[in-house]
């Protein structure tokens, strides 16, 4: 679906105009998209058909997907989309992915929190406010009001402050627990260097 969506947020897409098409496909694009990305693991782990392909290509896709949309945002709706927070949110999954994997290699998991799964929400939120905003600044339905630009900053703004959050409890997170296994390792060492005297 990526590559498509980018098309859509392009200037080489047809049906872009005034009606606000091209931003409520890419919008209902990015929805189904992260909608598939949270039901396929849903499914995965129900039926006990976990793979380590799809364990390696799941979050990877997950990652393309939220990094793509905030850089073509950036060009498509930057009063929305400032350079910066695009940094900081990419810099957050970078972060996590480099944790996991060392997490990964000294044997151990870092489950998603709830903060990861509120930032999930929030990331859907922005970038799908932030492409409506490109079109619409209010909408108006008889006395209801809703101003689309200045929830979209709203989203935008909240979804860098949850990821920077996430980023420090994952980050924490992580250290308690490759602390915790140095000790075991050095518990371990200590005891096996008693166990090769006594028995010298």
């Amino acid at each position: 679906m990526i590559p498509l969506f980018l098309w859509i947020l392009s200037p080489h897409f047809p049906w872009r105009g005034h009606s606000g098409e091209a931003e409520i496909l890419a919008s209902v694009l990015f929805v189904l998209a992260s909608i598939t990305d949270g039901l396929d693991g849903y499914l995965a782990r129900k039926r006990s058909q976990i793979t380590t392909m799809g364990m390696l290509l799941d979050p990877i896709a997950d990652k393309i997907m939220v990094t793509s949309a905030l850089v073509a945002l950036v060009a498509y709706n930057p009063q929305v989309v400032k350079v910066w927070i695009a940094v900081v949110i990419i810099g957050r999954e970078f972060l996590v992915s480099g944790l996991r994997s060392i997490a990964s290699s000294e044997g151990f998991t870092i489950q998603a929190s709830d903060l990861g799964k509120l930032k999930t929400v929030t990331q859907i939120v922005s970038v799908v406010s932030a492409i409506l905003a490109h079109q619409w600044y209010q909408w108006q339905f008889g006395f209801l009001i809703i101003p689309v630009k200045w929830i979209a900053i709203a989203a935008i703004y909240f979804t860098a402050l949850v990821s920077t959050i996430s980023a420090i409890d994952y980050f924490v997170g992580f250290w308690r627990k490759i602390d915790r296994a140095s000790n075991v390792r050095r518990k371990s060492f200590v005891l096996t260097r008693r166990k090769s005297r006594s028995t010298t």
